[in-house]
């Protein structure tokens, strides 16, 4: 069918040939062909589920009123937090 408009490469010229969208890796439903062009192989809406099941791993808090911003995570999240309160003596 498209084979008139292959050039010598053994591609279709840019333009040519069918307009096939990108299907996302988690529901299978086609989205924009620029976000695969970004790299990203999901959907927004499955991109959004996944990046807040990352979030809710981590947290950012400051150890102390000045201190600067630290990252949290669920591992040393006892101990960070139990040294990050101020009423109690550090021991």
């Amino acid at each position: 069918m498209f084979s008139s408009l292959k050039n010598g490469t053994g591609r279709c010229p840019e333009g040519a040939g069918p307009k096939i969208k990108p299907r996302c890796m988690e529901c299978k439903q086609p989205f924009a062909p620029a976000r695969r062009k970004a790299g990203y192989n999901v959907c927004l809406d499955c991109g959004d589920k996944a990046a807040t099941r990352e979030r809710k791993g981590w947290c950012v808090v400051q150890e102390y009123g000045k201190g600067p911003y630290q990252l949290i995570t669920p591992t040393a999240a006892r101990t960070t937090l139990r040294e990050t309160n101020q009423k109690q003596p550090r021991s």
